[in-house]
């Protein structure tokens, strides 16, 4: 029976998961970014999934979510120590449907759950205007020296709302 409306959910990550991320990663970058940054540019941030075993490690250290779509992975997002948005990538397929919104939603909530007063992210130049409509303030520009290129990204903060007293 087909869905009108398919679902989005979400999951916690698995080590199993880390060659289909690698891939959400990858065709992420490769299909959204190519206005702001050059074909060599993206090779060199592609470059940051070519160890599996580092990859899983950085996500399994890392409070990461799995947005799913019928049940299949579509994004995923990290939450870091310090209230940081590590990673958020969403598969070009399932872009625009509400996918970061979701997995941003969730980050937003479970830093505030522990915590934290602000979350903090270093936004690509094609993930920017996102977090601009989340709320999100640009605070500085970077360039990072990935390979032999150098990439830039925003570092933005947002405010989260105080956690009520208990009484």
């Amino acid at each position: 029976m087909a869905v009108a409306h398919p679902k989005l959910a979400l999951r916690p990550f698995l080590p199993v998961d880390t060659p289909l991320l690698a891939d959400i990663f990858r065709e992420s970058i490769t299909d959204l970014t190519s206005d702001d940054y050059s074909e060599a540019q993206q090779q060199a941030w592609l470059s940051r999934v070519d160890d599996l075993e580092e990859f899983a490690k950085r996500l399994g250290g890392q409070l990461t979510l799995i947005a799913t779509l019928q049940g299949s992975p579509v994004g995923f997002a990290s939450l870091a120590s310090g209230g940081t948005i590590d990673m958020m990538y969403v598969h070009p397929v399932a872009a625009g449907q509400g996918v970061g919104a979701m997995l941003a939603d969730a980050l937003e909530k479970l830093a505030g759950a522990r915590g934290a007063a602000k979350l903090i992210v270093d936004a690509s130049d094609t993930a920017r205007g996102f977090f601009e409509k989340r709320g999100y303030v640009a605070q500085q520009r970077n360039s990072i020296s990935v390979g032999d290129e150098w990439l830039a990204n925003t570092t933005m903060h947002k405010q989260l709302a105080a956690k009520p007293e208990a009484s």
